[in-house]
């Protein structure tokens, strides 16, 4: 019997995770919810009904997990607690400094309706958070050191389309590599903002826009350049579009640490992401994780878990026997 999955929103995410059940014989894409017109959204998964959010009631005991696709600045916050009532849920917030009040929200709104809430999941936080975790408890002495990209920057990106004069854009965020080997060596540097990574737009300026002014306003823009060695390339339409139209991603993880009674060995935990599709690979994540969320509800428990509160052996679809005797 295949696990049912519901999805809300039709974004790049939702659709990354559309993806992903299709690639695990035990998923299942029973419906996808919009705040638009449903009549106006076509899925790539054939016989799946685009239903109104404002029908989601009525598939209460017709799903078994919904994955909420929205964005963490206004939908998640309000999304996750609302459902997490009716539904077990996952979610991909990755507003790091609200994690805790976010929690508290889901745990509440799980409990009372005997439900299973996973938050925060994807690769940062998730995977990145669990590596982080584990090679702080392995190597309590030390430090962590995490590095995003090469990759775009969604939200940045939008901050740069938002300028005046500006029609398209995309921000790379990329390691500086001098750090990178810094950290390798085990010398754990203290680095600045500015020395571990830097940030490189390429924009597209409507005809006649001050192109001078567009670079000041990115450089210098708080929050999310002014703080980065920053490079500015204008370049046209077509060379955005050929280049620059695809979300790859990634990044790493490293830990240096110590042991040893005089602390005279070194250690270096690294973990590297390399992704052609940020959402896709997000949305792989989450349904994994869409399945634990299953098999928790099944077992009876209930309330918010992050991804340091599940065992792995509930993100895959082999049997326990099956685990140990080919990955063990």
């Amino acid at each position: 019997m295949s696990i049912k999955i519901g999805i809300l929103g039709y974004g790049n995410l939702s659709r990354g995770v559309e993806s992903a059940i299709r690639q695990n014989d035990d998923l299942e894409l029973a419906v996808v919810f919009t705040r638009r017109d449903p009549a106006s959204l076509k899925v790539r998964t054939e016989g799946v009904p685009v239903c109104s959010v404002d029908n989601i009631a009525d598939w209460k005991d017709k799903i078994d997990v919904l994955v909420l696709g929205g964005g963490s600045a206004t939908d998640l916050p309000e999304q996750t607690p609302k459902y997490a009532e009716m539904f077990n849920v996952v979610d991909s917030f990755d507003t790091h400094a609200r994690i805790g009040e976010h929690f508290a929200n889901v745990d509440a709104a799980a409990k009372k309706g005997g439900k299973v809430g996973i938050i925060s999941i994807g690769w940062d936080p998730g995977m990145f958070s669990l590596v982080r975790m584990v090679s702080d408890a392995v190597l309590p002495e030390g430090k962590h050191y995490t590095f995003w990209g090469r990759g775009v920057s969604q939200g940045h990106s939008d901050a740069i389309r938002r300028i005046e004069g500006v029609k398209d854009a995309r921000q790379y965020t990329v390691p500086v590599e001098a750090a990178v080997e810094q950290v390798r060596s085990g010398s754990n540097p203290e680095l600045t903002t500015r020395q571990m990574h830097t940030r490189e737009c390429f924009v597209v300026a409507e005809e006649g826009a001050d192109k001078a002014r567009i670079e000041k306003e990115i450089k210098e823009m708080p929050n999310y350049f002014a703080d980065y060695d920053t490079t500015v390339h204008f370049i046209s339409e077509e060379e955005l579009k050929a280049n620059h139209s695809g979300l790859p991603h990634g990044g790493f993880v490293i830990r240096s640490g110590v042991s040893g009674f005089e602390k005279e060995n070194k250690h270096i935990i690294e973990y590297n992401l390399k992704l052609d599709s940020n959402p896709e690979f997000t949305g792989s994540v989450i349904a994994a994780y869409a399945r634990a969320a299953y098999r928790l509800s099944k077992e009876g428990q209930s309330g918010c878990k992050t991804i340091f509160d599940i065992a792995p052996a509930y993100l895959s679809a082999k049997s326990a026997d099956e685990l140990r005797h080919s990955l063990l």
